[in-house]
């Protein structure tokens, strides 16, 4: 199974729109990342973001490249302060390639935790737009495949 953890592009401000919608610049960084991901021909079954108007933005603009088989879907605890054993939990039950659209300290605690059981060790860090593929083999250890951020696509 393969897990795509990415953080939502930029957002405006919340003194700019206290709904936090993505910025022109967090747009285009997020097709740049998907144009690119779409060429990588990757299998992914299914996308969830969290209940934040920025990052539903960021899984529209990779659902629309990207094309899951199974679409597109909003799921609790991707928000900031959620515990990231929840989603720890239950990913134990999904063999499905996914892509979880999120945000921090949220994405990097998660990461920690399913690459080194420990969540408050600072193993990845996720820039906006910023994306990590992890594997999880047959016994259920999981590694890091390979990180993307919006700077180094040409």
């Amino acid at each position: 199974m393969n897990l795509y953890l990415i953080r939502h592009a930029d957002a405006k401000s919340e003194q700019e729109d206290i709904l936090r919608p993505l910025s022109e610049n967090g747009l285009q960084e997020i097709k740049k990342v998907a144009d690119h991901l779409s060429l990588l021909n990757l299998s992914i079954d299914q996308i969830f973001h969290s209940t934040k108007l920025r990052a539903k933005q960021t899984a529209d603009v990779l659902t629309e490249k990207l094309k899951p088989a199974k679409g597109i879907s909003e799921a609790k605890d991707l928000s900031p302060q959620d515990d990231p054993r929840i989603w720890a939990e239950r990913l134990n039950e999904v063999f499905d390639n996914i892509m979880l659209v999120g945000h921090l300290p949220h994405l990097e605690m998660l990461t920690s935790l399913l690459l080194s059981g420990d969540m408050d060790k600072d193993i990845v860090s996720f820039p906006t737009a910023g994306i990590a593929c992890l594997e999880r083999d047959d016994e259920g250890i999981w590694s890091l495949q390979w990180m993307i951020t919006s700077e180094i696509i040409v």
